[in-house]
């Protein structure tokens, strides 16, 4: 169990403290909450803040149930066990991806001023959240962030189900999760303070970071 946010990042900044003070290191934060997590390891690291914009595409009626998710850069990562098993409609999941691309083009314009991703060739990346469920938006960023030349892709998480380690495990080349209970409901439940994360907190926690990275071509 976490106090909050910021008591998630600093357990898991004490894991990663092998890659404190090292060049071309980057914390890539999941919006919103993973900001707040995030920020907390790249002070401590001494290690650049920024984000990678995923938003989840929602079961029908269950929008926190993830079935898939689409990244800033456009990249797809559909369950398609889950759409087969439960009959989603294909229009439904066309105008759910249609919809989630209209909030991440509404994010990059506020959270960075609509530049895109930076440049992350040579990079190590240490991609951050607050905790997953489904598991979703953690792969679509995965994806994502492979199709760049990257030196290492980290990913760091205070919480996740014991399957869903299991599969993010594998498709990095480091993976840290400090909890992973076999009776895993929420992430919400592992923590004493979830509050929400506003817009506002997310913009002001980026300026805060030190180095501004050149964008990508």
């Amino acid at each position: 169990m976490f106090n909050d946010r910021r008591d998630a990042g600093a357990q898991l900044a004490l894991r990663l403290k092998e890659y404190k003070d090292q060049k071309d290191v980057l914390v890539l934060a999941l919006p919103r909450g993973g900001v707040v997590t995030g920020d907390e390891i790249a002070h401590y690291l001494n290690a650049p803040l920024d984000i990678v914009i995923v938003r989840k595409i929602g079961f029908p009626g269950q929008p926190e149930f993830g079935i898939g998710a689409v990244s800033e850069t456009g990249t797809t990562v559909l369950n398609e066990l889950v759409i087969s098993t439960y009959g989603v409609p294909k229009d439904y999941v066309e105008r759910e991806i249609s919809r989630q691309k209209e909030e991440i083009s509404r994010r990059v314009k506020f959270y960075r001023k609509g530049k895109g991703l930076p440049d992350l060739e040579g990079k190590t990346i240490i991609l951050v959240d607050d905790g997953v469920a489904t598991g979703a938006t953690m792969k679509a960023a995965i994806v994502t962030l492979r199709e760049e030349k990257l030196n290492k892709l980290i990913i760091a998480l205070p919480v996740a189900p014991p399957n869903v380690a299991d599969e993010l495990q594998q498709m990095v080349d480091e993976f840290i999760c400090i909890e992973t209970p076999p009776d895993f409901m929420a992430v919400g439940a592992h923590y004493h303070d979830f509050t929400q994360i506003s817009d506002k907190e997310v913009v002001e926690l980026l300026q805060k970071s030190k180095v501004e990275l050149p964008e990508t071509e």
